[in-house]
């Protein structure tokens, strides 16, 4: 079965997809492909460059070239000789115009180690999730979509930059080992229960009794 990180990445996509009048079929993403940018709303993006790339190659070239400064002759390659998809293209060049660096930098830089993930890679360049270089990333998909003729959703995030636009948040899934490490909490009630026992209840409450914060996204 597909892993549940995977499942909810592509219902997402297929969600937008279906607002936007996209068909989505299981063919148009690569087998297993994942940004895992950080961020829920740039990985569905990501993915419908893919699509996108994949169609009108041409135009999505010319985009990296003229736009993000890539060498024509780097975006053959990556899409050709070495089977990069149009969004991993896109992302590199893109991070490398926040960096003022050349598109092969950060493609040097995901060569060297990418078992993490774009997120990973782009912290390692100093592109921390919520920092203002993260924000122009994400900033810059709307300009490249205008000039495609194409039409993107906007998060809550990019809305005070365009309050005019149609928007949908899309939420970031937890990493996995996240996940595994609260199923394991879960896992061990005795120890979470020996603390609570030990404490000694004031005023007639036990503190468990206490209420907690939580947070959530309707």
């Amino acid at each position: 079965m597909p892993h549940p990180l995977k499942r909810k990445f592509f219902a997402l996509t297929a969600s937008l997809a279906a607002l936007l009048g996209t068909p989505l079929h299981a063919q148009d993403l690569p087998q297993g492909w994942q940004p895992r940018s950080g961020d829920g709303w740039v990985d569905v993006w990501l993915g419908d460059i893919n699509r996108y790339g994949a169609r009108y190659r041409e135009p999505f070239v010319d985009e990296m070239v003229r736009y993000y400064g890539a060498p024509r002759e780097l975006v053959g390659e990556l899409l050709d000789r070495r089977r990069w998809t149009p969004g991993d293209v896109y992302y590199a060049c893109a991070i490398a115009q926040v960096l003022g660096r050349p598109c092969r930098y950060v493609v040097d830089e995901w060569d060297r180690d990418h078992a993490e993930g774009w997120g990973a890679v782009a912290q390692r360049l100093g592109i921390k999730p919520g920092s203002g270089d993260f924000h122009k990333l994400k900033r810059g998909f709307v300009p490249t979509y205008d000039r495609w003729g194409r039409p993107i959703l906007i998060d809550s995030e990019l809305r005070r930059d365009y309050p005019n636009r149609p928007f949908r948040d899309v939420e970031t899934p937890a990493p996995a080992k996240a996940k595994d490490a609260k199923a394991s909490d879960k896992a061990k009630p005795g120890k979470a229960a020996g603390k609570a026992g030990s404490a000694k209840p004031q005023g007639g409450k036990h503190p468990s009794a206490q209420g907690g914060k939580g947070q959530g996204k309707g």
